[in-house]
């Protein structure tokens, strides 16, 4: 499947352009707009209402007062980049350069975006996941590549190694992976991450890794990176962000990391876009990835119990609830209340019952967009007593 060129559509599927050449806002957008003008909770957004943890928020304050405010080195600010490597080797056991593997950007996005411009030339292929972050989509058009997707199957969003499998081509240049994936909550199954690994030998791919919600994961099941397994290492780009970890989405500092080569390849591309970014932020987000293990696991904890509080609100309401085991989103169907089009259950939901949501088929080219048609995604990055005032107001679609 091949993606619309992105000055007509985006890859959410809204148009940029309407016929008259304005520019048109995505739902996304709308759905914002439809919170703010009648008062509905908007369960729409993924961005947290609570504040960076203090430590976070005092390294900030420091770093602007200490005269932090000019432009940090290329690749990142030393602190920030000695944290990161010190992340993954807590976490995972990946051993990092600081000084030659990992590169700090303006969010995990323009990581993606540096990447897919770096590495993919015309007519290349890229192969992700569908759904799939609209930002895939966009990038790959941008770079006159071609998207290529692998549909998550059934109420688990599972996929199928078949599909995998048919995803490639000679022509494969990069496979991103989104894992814990947006908008599903999904995590891959280690069958699923092995099969990458195989397919991106065989065709001699690289694969991307799209892991901002590493930590937001739940039911004691642990996040494994892709360039953890056997022979992924040497041909994987690892990115992140500290954004959803910290609270922190508006600060914009996210970083990838991998083999000297790629990255210092993706760092020729990044100085034009961003140039650097974010010179007080990148130490608080230092001093974050810093914190104690138990912090990251208390994190875990309160948004499984927030996952739960939502997946409950929902099933009382009507829905069918999809799993959700990561990042801040959960998937339900509308079906079983009577809306096949949740494009337009949406757009009637905040008049109905106050609560904002956003159509999963916002997030899928055409053909998966009708077969999600009846799926809503909420995010459940609020606070609890916003959550259940969402899920009272839900219960009324059951009056």
């Amino acid at each position: 499947m091949t993606s619309p060129t992105p000055w007509q559509r985006t890859a959410r599927g809204a148009m940029l352009l309407d016929d008259a050449g304005r520019l048109s806002p995505t739902i996304f957008a709308e759905m914002s707009a439809l919170a703010a003008s009648t008062g509905a909770v908007n369960l729409g957004q993924g961005f947290p209402d609570e504040d960076p943890p203090e430590a976070v928020l005092t390294a900030a304050r420091d770093a602007l007062a200490g005269g932090l405010n000019q432009y940090p080195p290329g690749r990142g600010m030393p602190t920030l980049l000695e944290a990161v490597a010190e992340h993954q080797s807590r976490f995972y056991g990946i051993d990092l350069d600081p000084e030659r593997e990992i590169l700090v950007t303006a969010g995990a996005t323009e990581a993606l975006a540096a990447t897919v411009l770096a590495l993919v030339d015309a007519g290349d292929e890229v192969v992700t996941l569908e759904p799939f972050y609209d930002a895939y989509g966009a990038v790959i058009g941008l770079a006159g590549g071609r998207h290529r997707t692998v549909p998550l199957r059934g109420p688990d969003f599972r996929v199928d190694p078949l599909e995998l499998r048919a995803a490639f081509s000679p022509r494969t240049r990069l496979v991103i992976v989104n894992d814990p994936h947006n908008p599903t909550g999904t995590l891959l199954d280690d069958e699923t991450r092995r099969a990458v690994v195989a397919l991106a030998h065989e065709f001699d791919a690289i694969i991307v890794t799209d892991e901002v919600y590493e930590h937001l994961v739940f039911d004691d099941v642990p996040h494994v990176p892709i360039s953890t397994l056997p022979g992924a290492a040497e041909r994987t780009l690892t990115i992140s962000s500290g954004g959803k970890t910290f609270n922190a989405t508006g600060w914009k500092i996210g970083w990838l990391s991998g083999p000297a080569e790629l990255v210092s390849q993706v760092m020729s591309v990044k100085q034009f876009l961003t140039f650097v970014n974010g010179s007080v932020f990148q130490p608080a987000i230092a001093a974050g990835l810093r914190l104690p293990r138990d912090h990251f696991d208390r994190l875990a904890a309160d948004l499984q119990h927030k996952r739960d509080l939502l997946a409950g609100g929902l099933s009382t309401a009507g829905f069918e609830v999809s799993p959700s085991q990561g990042s801040y989103f959960v998937v339900a169907d509308a079906a079983p209340l009577g809306f096949d089009d949740a494009a337009s259950f949406c757009r009637a939901l905040p008049g109905i019952a106050g609560v904002v949501g956003v159509p999963v088929s916002a997030f899928c080219h055409p053909a998966l967009a009708d077969e999600y048609s009846s799926l809503v995604r909420f995010a459940f990055c609020k606070r609890v007593e916003v959550i259940d005032e969402a899920t009272r107001r839900l219960a009324a679609l059951r009056l």
